[in-house]
């Protein structure tokens, strides 16, 4: 049963300058990878919604302050590197991303260029080739596709179908997904909060 535009605005209040185009996107990408129950969606749902703060960032946001580097990243910045690249977003993402998920060393941008897009984030080369490859669309020549509502919705749900998530979400186990997207439980009081809703819209 797809979602219309007035239940999504209903879960993602915020999302109203935009969910006109995400409408018709998130419908085509749930039924592509079988994300159609109210369980299942709400959790989908649930997710997108707080990682991409509602569907208004398709890009990571890499502005951070030298105490947030460190902070965040305490073995790649040490307080003089942290203070030398603070808000040069750019610097910091080929900091942060180098020889890691297929990504080249600093000096090549890959970690600019692979930075995290999408609903959920597809982040590194890796992850950008295999993503690509199961959408049919060249991602490594032209990342920036993922900033596009249908290819940000398809890359998403390829993400949560390749990780097993619609089983998590027919057992209700959020915790276990939020583990899955973001290696932590970060801002679960939010996910749940949107969980709840999406459950009551969508019943």
């Amino acid at each position: 049963m797809p979602i219309t535009q007035q239940q999504l605005l209903q879960i993602l209040p915020n999302a109203s300058q935009v969910a006109g185009v995400f409408v018709s996107a998130l419908n085509t990408a749930m039924g592509k990878y079988q994300i159609i129950t109210p369980l299942r969606m709400a959790a989908f749902l649930a997710q997108v919604g707080h990682e991409s703060a509602q569907l208004t960032q398709l890009v990571e946001n890499l502005n951070y302050g030298a105490p947030g580097l460190v902070a965040t990243w305490p073995s790649r910045f040490t307080p003089a590197l942290a203070a030398q690249v603070a808000r040069q977003p750019e610097q910091i993402a080929n900091i942060v991303y180098a020889s890691r998920m297929g990504n080249g060393p600093a000096v090549t941008g890959d970690g600019w260029k692979y930075r995290g897009r999408g609903l959920i984030q597809v982040t590194g080369w890796t992850n950008y080739q295999a993503c690509g490859a199961a959408l049919a669309q060249d991602l490594l020549t032209a990342p920036e596709l993922l900033e596009q509502p249908i290819y940000a919705a398809l890359s998403a749900a390829w993400y949560w179908a390749s990780n097993g998530l619609n089983t998590l979400a027919d057992a209700g186990n959020l915790e276990a997904i939020t583990k899955k997207i973001n290696g932590g439980l970060n801002g679960q009081p939010d996910r749940l909060a949107l969980y709840n809703t999406a459950l009551k819209v969508l019943a």
